[in-house]
């Protein structure tokens, strides 16, 4: 038996596995949750009729399907039977989410049949209980938003949405992360840096050069990376978005079943997911922006910024490395040590005090443990420096 054939046992195998265990699973259940799975095992037949042909024209018999399930297969089931299904959903999502790469690679699998792996676990995370939605919200609540859906686009519906909940901080293009971060960056290691140089008994004039370069280095590091890493993922994810906008050209009505299928397992019964699957897919835009979010998890008008970000780091680490730096060009020797490090305090609690507003997070916790940690790194390498310096000297 050749390298192929063995492939199409496995996968057939897998296949008839995944059906049975799925119809086992939907006598559990009932209503939507029951369909969705029977039409997951439909799905698992169809994939599995696939290899049966293939071994058929291999010239091989088909093994006949016996309807067994491995035994962690039957613990599942076992357990969904004494407890609930939604006990096992977690586990079975998980199942899938690690096998849904299965048919990426192979050459010999019907077109769709990676996409329908994958939607799998989007299925079955959809139908994991979630806290339930408000479908019947007054209409003076509604008004509060400010806008009627009607006649606008979805990046504006959703920054009206945002501008009614001021708890929403946004930041699409990711820049301001990298600014904070980035200002936090500079502030703690340019500060470490100059506290070693001070600690060491050096000349002020070579703690200037030392935080100069310091300064340079680490805002052309910060700033390099951010735009590689950023260009990089924003690469990536324009590249998942244009594939699914070749299969919404090539294949409409299976992206309309699996939009169906999605809304179908979060919780919308039959006729209300058709119905909205298909106005969806009526604008090509709305059906690509909605697919994008739904199947591929990405929002495509938060890819990121890399030019933005890229700037933003490398201005933030200058602006916070220039903290430490500043008292030598009008100080020296302990006068520009001390206000170095009144300074550094300062700005170490400003920006833990911002981090926390930004974050939710609290703004005094977010302070102190940015003082703590900021000045921790600056004593040990102050000491570090006075150890160096004794030992020069």
């Amino acid at each position: 038996m050749d390298k192929s054939a063995k492939r199409y046992l496995s996968y057939l195998a897998s296949e008839r596995e995944a059906s049975t265990m799925y119809r086992q699973l939907a006598e559990l259940s009932s209503g939507d949750p029951r369909e969705a799975l029977l039409e997951l095992a439909d799905i698992e037949d169809k994939h599995a009729a696939h290899w049966e042909q293939l071994l058929r024209e291999a010239g091989l018999d088909v093994p006949p399907n016996l309807g067994r399930l491995e035994p962690g297969s039957e613990r599942l089931i076992a357990r969904a039977r004494r407890e609930s299904l939604q006990a096992v959903l977690a586990d079975l999502e998980e199942a899938e989410r690690e096998a849904q790469g299965a048919y990426d690679n192979e050459p010999d699998a019907l077109p769709g049949m990676a996409e329908d792996e994958r939607l799998h676990a989007q299925v079955l995370s959809g139908l994991v209980d979630k806290p339930d939605v408000d479908h019947d919200r007054p209409q003076d609540e509604v008004a509060k938003l400010g806008f009627s859906p009607a006649g606008r686009s979805v990046e504006e519906v959703r920054e009206a949405m945002n501008s009614a909940e001021s708890w929403h901080r946004t930041d699409k293009s990711g820049s301001l992360r990298a600014a904070v971060f980035g200002v936090s960056d500079g502030l703690v290691s340019n500060t470490a840096l100059v506290m070693g140089f001070a600690g060491s008994g050096i000349a002020s004039g070579t703690v200037l050069f030392a935080g100069i370069a310091g300064l340079l280095a680490g805002a052309f590091s910060m700033g390099a990376g951010e735009y590689v890493s950023v260009a990089s993922q924003r690469d990536l994810f324009a590249r998942e978005i244009a594939m699914e906008a070749e299969e919404l050209r090539e294949k409409p009505l299976e992206e309309q079943r699996e939009l169906e299928l999605i809304y179908r397992a979060k919780g919308l019964d039959r006729e209300s997911a058709k119905k909205l699957a298909k106005t969806i897919m009526a604008n090509p835009e709305t059906a690509l922006d909605t697919l994008a979010r739904e199947e591929l998890g990405l929002d495509p008008d938060d890819l990121g910024s890399p030019v933005k970000v890229a700037a933003s780091s490398f201005v933030a680490f200058a602006v916070g490395a220039s903290v430490p730096v500043i008292p030598y060009i009008f100080a020296q020797d302990t006068a520009a040590l001390v206000i170095a490090i009144v300074l550094a305090v300062l700005a170490l609690v400003a920006v833990g005090g911002t981090v926390g507003y930004l974050s939710g997070a609290g703004i005094v916790k977010s302070a102190l443990r940015q003082l703590i940690v900021g000045s921790g790194a600056a004593a040990v390498t102050f000491i570090i420096g006075s150890l160096v310096g004794v030992g020069l000297g």
